[in-house]
């Protein structure tokens, strides 16, 4: 009983609509209503700029490790390590799920991406910093948040399953389930992406025109 009202109490902190109260508070709109209609990191880079986009993906990263560190309210999984471990990852799925459907905003909400690289930062620290690297250095490259998500997502079943060679079963399936997830919601952004129209976010652009320039030398 206990366990179940900390799964409540993980949906609706991964409910927090972190970018639609951004884009309220400074630019009193909806982000829904913009870019991809998506209420996620991604579209806030794209609609409201790197800046705000940044303080959306923390802001969504945090949902997911907040809810993982309810367990500590129950002292059994304090010492029960492969217990611990379901429920948190039972607890960072209710806020991913908050966070795709969230009852403060008509269930409108965004792909879950950064709560789910949050929840997994918060149980697999290790494993979480290699998916960070793999978005940082995919989005330093392309610009494409998408496609930096998409991969990092993909890494983490590698990781898992083979890098370090976890045992947990649950925690296998779920990195599988994980990357087939940010893989199916994101089949409109592959298929802009394969016809060349999946918009960049508006950050390195110094570089971009650097090698321009150069170009044209």
């Amino acid at each position: 009983m206990k366990e179940f009202i900390l799964i409540i109490l993980a949906y609706l902190i991964g409910s927090t609509p972190t970018a639609l109260i951004v884009s309220k508070s400074f630019f009193n709109i909806d982000i829904r209503d913009y870019g991809s209609g998506n209420m996620g990191a991604t579209n806030t880079f794209r609609v409201l700029g790197p800046k705000f986009g940044t303080v959306v993906m923390i802001g969504d990263m945090l949902k997911g490790i907040l809810a993982v560190a309810l367990y500590n309210l129950l002292p059994y999984y304090l010492t029960n390590e492969l217990d611990r471990t379901n429920l948190m990852l039972g607890l960072g799925l209710a806020a991913v799920i908050g966070h795709i459907y969230p009852i403060w905003a008509d269930f409108r909400g965004g792909k879950g991406v950064a709560t789910l690289f949050g929840m997994v930062l918060a149980i697999q620290p290790i494993i979480a910093i290699n998916c960070v690297g793999v978005f940082l250095i995919v989005l330093y490259l392309t610009r494409y948040v998408s496609l930096s998500s998409i991969l990092a997502g993909v890494a983490l079943p590698i990781c898992v399953l083979w890098i370090y060679n976890e045992q947990e079963v649950f925690y296998r399936v779920f990195a599988v389930a994980v990357a087939a997830l940010i893989v199916l919601t994101h089949q409109k952004n592959i298929s802009r992406l394969i016809k060349g129209n999946e918009g960049r976010v508006p950050i390195l652009k110094h570089r971009d025109r650097r090698k321009s320039h150069r170009k044209e030398i």
